[in-house]
């Protein structure tokens, strides 16, 4: 009886922190990004908002490719309301070539830089979903400022199977 309870408690420590990694499994970037093709502006459909964001009206990322390689990126938005004060904030991304361009380094400040993971693109680079390993954050975004219910619902129904809450996520009006 001794040994069935020592191997079941060893059992029970090998398990549980399976089960913890198992929740926080890395994000599956994609598999090639076209940097080029990727650059100019990203309505934001809907996001696990970040505090500034949160309560962000006609949400619209650009981003511009630097001669260094860099991307300039320029996230602008109305605050609180659709005639709410104009909001500006700039970062540079830092593209993680050897992640065939989907992972990148978003420095808003230096020396940090948040994590940045393209983890599934349209083949036509019409719409995105952002994510992070922490599942902390998420952003859907489209070329533009609105897209279709279906369409949408598949995009959540991506960001579910990720991990992620939905009950946090927004939908930014536009």
């Amino acid at each position: 009886m001794f040994r069935f309870f020592n191997s079941l408690a060893a059992v029970m420590l090998v398990a549980l922190p399976l089960g913890s990694c198992a929740e926080q499994t890395p994000i599956t970037p994609v598999r090639h990004v076209d940097v080029g093709r990727y650059m100019g502006d990203w309505y934001v459909i809907a996001a696990i908002p970040t505090y500034f964001e949160r309560h962000a009206y006609g949400a619209v990322e650009s981003y511009a490719l630097r001669p260094d390689g860099r991307v300039q990126t320029t996230f602008r938005y109305r605050a609180g309301a659709a005639n709410g004060e104009l909001k500006t904030m700039h970062a540079t991304g830092l593209v993680h070539a050897d992640s065939g361009n989907a992972v990148w380094g978003m420095q808003f400040v230096w020396p940090v830089k948040a994590e940045y993971i393209i983890a599934w693109l349209d083949p036509d680079y019409r719409a995105v979903i952002i994510a992070r390993n922490k599942r902390d954050y998420v952003w859907i975004m489209a070329r533009t400022p609105t897209i279709p219910q279906e369409q949408y619902d598949l995009l959540v129904a991506r960001v579910s199977a990720m991990g992620y809450d939905l009950a946090k996520l927004r939908k930014v009006p536009q």
